[in-house]
């Protein structure tokens, strides 16, 4: 007796080792049956997936980083993934962030849409209620996420396209309410959104080597912000918009980088000739150029 309940103790004190999931237990003198290996991995994968703590230590928060994955959900389809100081946010790819189908629709934004033109069809007007417009704009955020998620990997069609869907929300909003305030709660974002979709198409122009073309969205995108604020009632806001400071300094940026073509290189190389007083060389120069820019506004299979 002596000597088990040593044995005992001794097995008691000794390093144990964690398992996978827990062991089996002892059959119960009642007759109730031990749980069986799948019922224990089963228990085991719900308690995983319930604590978040695995994902977040392995994938820490940075103050002022903006960090985003893309991963493949157990769905078989990819997710974007967006750290945040208290956890993460996951949302799909495309349709409405959430995976949500509201109504049996894309979104939210999408009823009111089907809504309100059914109603004008039948010559009814359309007006959102103050609970809906909170809806909306709360369905918004979801794209706002998505879309700055999907900038920090470069998918810059991705930007394009949830940020004019939430353009589209604010023109929506602002010609189904009658209340300023309710408009305004989504039209005071309009700068940033529009900074956005001008970043994102730039971007994509520029991936292509098409610097002009991007110069020229850049270029857009900054009179479009300027003339909504000159249509609000803060029109005093553009000078110190950030979104067109930001817009201006990026845009010199890319004219700076902008290869130069053979009429602007030879141009300078004019420039350069007549400062240094050598006639010749200019007289030769501005020969070439006339004759390139004649070449150039020429008509197709005209020859100069």
């Amino acid at each position: 007796m002596n000597q088990n309940r040593e044995l005992k103790t001794r097995n008691s004190l000794a390093p144990t080792r964690a398992l996978p999931f827990a062991p089996l237990p002892e059959a119960s003198p009642w007759g109730a049956s031990r749980l069986t290996i799948e019922d224990q991995m089963s228990d085991h994968l719900l308690r995983m997936s319930l604590d978040l703590n695995t994902i977040l230590k392995d994938w820490p928060h940075e103050n002022r980083a903006i960090k985003v994955r893309k991963i493949l959900g157990l769905d078989g389809r990819h997710k974007l993934q967006l750290r945040i100081d208290l956890g993460v946010l996951q949302m799909e790819l495309s349709g409405r962030p959430d995976g949500m189908r509201p109504h049996g629709c894309e979104s939210l934004l999408t009823y009111h849409q089907l809504r309100a033109t059914r109603a004008e069809a039948l010559g009814e007007s359309y007006q959102l209620t103050p609970e809906q417009c909170a809806e909306l704009q709360q369905e918004g955020i979801q794209y706002y996420h998505r879309y700055l998620s999907l900038f920090q990997i470069n998918d810059f069609h991705g930007v394009v396209r949830d940020t004019q869907r939430n353009l589209d929300l604010f023109d929506f909003v602002d010609a189904h309410t009658e209340r300023d305030e309710l408009s305004w709660t989504l039209q005071q974002f309009r700068p940033y959104v529009l900074m956005m979709n001008t970043r994102a198409k730039a971007s994509i122009f520029l991936g292509q080597g098409k610097f002009q073309d991007a110069i020229g969205e850049i270029k857009r995108g900054r009179e479009m912000i300027t003339e909504f604020f000159q249509g609000s009632n803060f029109p005093e806001l553009a000078a110190k918009s950030s979104e067109i400071h930001f817009l201006d300094d990026w845009l010199k940026e890319v004219a700076a980088k902008r290869p130069r073509t053979k009429l602007e290189i030879m141009e300078r190389e004019m420039e350069t000739a007549v400062a240094k007083e050598l006639y010749e060389r200019a007289a030769e120069l501005r020969d070439a150029i006339a004759k390139l820019r004649a070449a150039e506004t020429a008509p197709a299979g005209h020859n100069v």
